[in-house]
């Protein structure tokens, strides 16, 4: 199935901005939004404690970045997104957010022309789904790696697909029955409907390995529920590990 074009993704991202706008609620179309966006932020925090800089792909109204700068305030924002008018309530809400310097930019992260090494935190909330063959998430990913400063992180909540059949039809299906719950079985068709018009998603365990293809060394997984998978690559520091767990380590003291 032919899927929607660039420009038709921003039509409808342009009429959708209130609901893209509720820190507290979500999108309550993903499991577990809530959830997703504050193990991402505790993550951003703990990885980059001392982060300066970061980029939002796919900024929508502005919630990934408003999250983490609760947990690490008056960071320098860079904002990206398809939709003006989405980049408006973002840049509004996060400016109120932050005494860091915001720059917005109406633009694909596939034309993205920032520099080399100068953000320490880039996050992608509901983005990379839209990104079509092998070939372009081979390109985004070495794009973001670039981007990011030695020790930084790209961190992600997207929607996924399984590996394995069998099991992609019972995720899809576990889905199908928590849409049905929330608003009943039209809203389920009305969802998968533009899935299916609209994006093209894959596999944690793709993403994992063209990450690692792309130079990043560490690959997390933070939280997956049904189709929805929220994880982190790090990029290594020339000259040093990040603390590492020890063969038989658990529990933290």
């Amino acid at each position: 199935m032919k899927k929607s074009t660039v420009k038709e993704i921003r039509t409808r991202f342009d009429k959708d901005v209130e609901r893209f706008s509720n820190l507290q609620k979500g999108q309550t179309s993903t499991v577990d939004a809530v959830a997703s966006l504050e193990i991402l932020s505790d993550s951003a925090k703990y990885l980059c404690p001392e982060a300066r800089d970061i980029l939002d792909i796919g900024c929508g109204a502005g919630n990934y970045t408003l999250k983490i700068l609760e947990k690490i305030p008056n960071l320098n924002c860079t904002l990206i997104d398809l939709s003006q008018p989405m980049l408006d309530k973002a840049r509004e809400r996060v400016s109120n957010a932050t005494d860091g310097e915001v720059i917005c930019s109406p633009t694909d992260v596939r034309d993205f022309p920032g520099n080399e090494e100068c953000f320490d935190i880039i996050t992608a909330g509901a983005v990379l789904h839209h990104l079509r063959d092998e070939s372009e998430w081979e390109a985004v990913f070495k794009k973001l790696f670039t981007l990011l400063k030695p020790g930084g992180v790209l961190l992600i909540s997207d929607l996924v697909v399984q590996t394995l059949k069998p099991l992609n039809k019972l995720m899809w299906e576990r889905y199908a029955d928590y849409l049905i719950s929330l608003n009943g079985e039209a809203y389920q068709k009305d969802v998968f409907a533009y899935i299916v018009e609209e994006d093209s998603p894959r596999s944690y365990e793709f993403q994992q390995r063209k990450l690692n293809e792309a130079g990043f060394a560490y690959v997390e997984i933070l939280h997956k529920n049904m189709c929805f998978a929220t994880f982190c690559a790090v990029k290594e520091k020339s000259g040093g590990e990040p603390e590492l767990m020890e063969p038989g380590e658990t529990v933290p003291e």
